[in-house]
């Protein structure tokens, strides 16, 4: 094994003083130009890496953050928020440590347990649908910021989509193409489901701001994910004065709705358009026509997540309280060719 290089020897290869490697390592402003490219030059002939241990127990920083998820690490769409609060957590030289519990409450208590013990600097929670969490009191010895999700008494900072404005936004793209009867098909009614409330309630928004009246036989619920847009569909479609489009709560609801129209055969979008919610690529550029969708913002919420993290433990470190903050973040139409 080859031996591993120490300050000493940077500082006896670069004509310099220990201390002095000590500030180039820790980006200390007091250190000349011509004096760090030294201390760089001879790092980098040494191949030298800090300790982490050392730097830890200096520094009384571990640059670790817990990642924790409900089911986020494990789908194809919702793990961008994972990417952007990496991106985030590296630009500020931290690392993250990915625990994806399946929202098993055991395993999330054992997962921050074991985040405490390595004495992380914070925690990010992230949610795979936007709803209420209930996390361990020990979550609160760290700075927490939560994403897609917010607790009951908003004590934790939180991000989430701004489903009122999607929903709002969404039926507004159909109005501007001159429809004035568009159906929607929403998730079950609950008010503990802020996607089904919220586009609902921006639907009816956009409606009453072009002065067309709510029409409840229009409106299609159903907790049956697979069968919710093809029922849903064929319901709207067998009433007296169809609808003209169609705002699917999500895109695999919007997969059901092509189905149905398909078998009526109706063309999408001469003669029924869709418009669907949350941009699943995979779903949404593979129909034909492509898909017009409104785009949940998982990286943007990963960033603001990370971000809102370091925002705490830099006022904790300067004395002050990290009081929480929240956030909602615009979901924009991605036009294609169903509208």
């Amino acid at each position: 094994m080859a031996e591993k290089n120490t300050l000493n020897d940077i500082a006896a290869r670069a004509g310099v003083g220990v201390g002095t490697v000590s500030r180039v390592l820790n980006n200390h402003p007091n250190v000349s130009a011509k004096t760090r490219d030294k201390v760089l030059h001879a790092i980098a002939e040494l191949d030298y890496r800090p300790n982490f241990s050392a730097r830890h127990m200096r520094t009384q920083r571990s640059q670790l953050l817990g990642f924790l998820t409900d089911k986020v690490a494990t789908t194809p769409f919702a793990g961008q928020i994972i990417q952007g609060a990496q991106e985030t957590a590296w630009q500020q030289g931290r690392i993250l440590m990915v625990v994806n519990t399946d929202s098993d409450p055991a395993l999330t208590h054992a997962a921050i347990e074991v985040f405490l013990e390595r004495d992380v600097e914070g925690i990010l929670y992230a949610a795979m649908s936007h709803h209420v969490v209930e996390l361990p009191p020990s979550v609160h010895k760290v700075p927490v910021a939560l994403a897609n999700c917010f607790s009951a008494d908003h004590a934790l900072s939180s991000v989430v989509p701004d489903e009122e404005r999607g929903g709002r936004e969404a039926t507004e793209a159909l109005l501007r193409q001159g429809h004035r009867r568009i159906g929607m098909i929403n998730f079950a009614d609950n008010p503990a489901v802020p996607a089904a409330t919220g586009r609902q309630a921006g639907y009816r928004k956009a409606l009453a701001a072009h002065g067309i009246a709510f029409d409840e036989r229009l409106i299609y619920h159903s907790e049956d994910d697979d069968e919710r847009g093809f029922v849903g569909t064929l319901t709207l479609l067998d009433q007296p004065d169809p609808p003209t489009a169609l705002f699917c709560v999500n895109d695999r609801t919007a997969i059901g709705a092509y189905n149905a129209l398909h078998e009526r055969g109706l063309r999408i979008p001469d003669q029924v358009a869709v418009i669907g919610f949350d941009d699943q690529a995979i779903i949404a550029g593979a129909l034909r026509p492509t898909l017009s969708s409104m785009a949940l913002p998982h990286r943007a919420m990963g960033q603001w997540a990370a971000t809102e993290l370091f925002r705490q433990i830099d006022r904790a470190a300067a004395g002050h309280d990290p009081a929480p903050t929240h956030a909602m973040l615009h979901c924009p139409l991605v036009a294609r060719r169903s509208h």
